[in-house]
């Protein structure tokens, strides 16, 4: 049983003169308890970006460039990734916003509204990130498909034996099944990094409720 139970437990065995006090102490503890929560994701977005940027970083190498030229994608990739880190910034903002709104509630209420905020903000930031996911692979594969040398000799040789739309689609189920594998890796890698938190949030949220009415 955590400190918060216990609290709970003993403040129901207190005579009614003594519940304002017992209120005031378990906002205080939920008060506190959601701030540090909210710390938590404003500290893990900052190591998580700083983790995508280091790989980034090692696996951008003269062959990376070499591909990225053939597949024509040297300048498009490279805009995506100047705006993509711009809107993760712009979470990572709202994050820490979050974090100085909750730290100055005083209220109920406010706390409520203000947890409910980051849980919707998480919320995006998660669905964001998946779908940029699957966008890069979508560009990825397709520009490959298009430009590849070695593709485009596969086809030419199979063409010669089977239907060309039939490779296509054959191509097109591979390239699915690669994306949802990695979009699944991707939202389980969030749902076990953020999904903690969020629990801890949803409980302290329905604690509040319980104060509230």
């Amino acid at each position: 049983m955590d400190e918060l139970e216990l609290l709970k437990k003993d403040w129901k065995k207190q005579e009614g003169s003594f519940q304002q006090i017992g209120e005031k102490e378990i906002y205080g503890m939920l008060h506190k308890g959601s701030s540090s929560i909210v710390k938590w994701i404003v500290v893990i977005s900052i190591l998580e970006l700083i983790l995508w940027s280091s790989i980034s970083l090692f696996t951008a190498d003269e062959d990376y460039f070499k591909l990225l030229k053939i597949y024509h994608l040297d300048t498009a990739i490279p805009v995506i990734a100047v705006i993509n880190y711009g809107v993760i910034l712009y979470f990572i903002y709202l994050f820490y916003k979050n974090y100085k709104t909750i730290n100055a509630t005083d209220t109920v209420k406010q706390l409520m509204k203000s947890i409910l905020k980051t849980r919707k903000t998480v919320k995006h930031y998660v669905w964001y990130n998946l779908a940029m996911t699957a966008l890069s692979f979508i560009i990825v594969f397709v520009f490959q498909f298009l430009y590849d040398p070695n593709i485009t000799k596969m086809i030419e040789k199979i063409s010669q034996n089977m239907d060309p739309n039939i490779f296509y689609c054959i191509m097109f189920v591979i390239y699915a099944i690669i994306i949802a594998l990695f979009v699944g890796l991707f939202w389980l890698f969030y749902k076990v990094l953020y999904g903690i938190l969020m629990k801890r949030l949803q409980k302290n949220y329905d604690e509040l409720k319980k104060i509230d009415y």
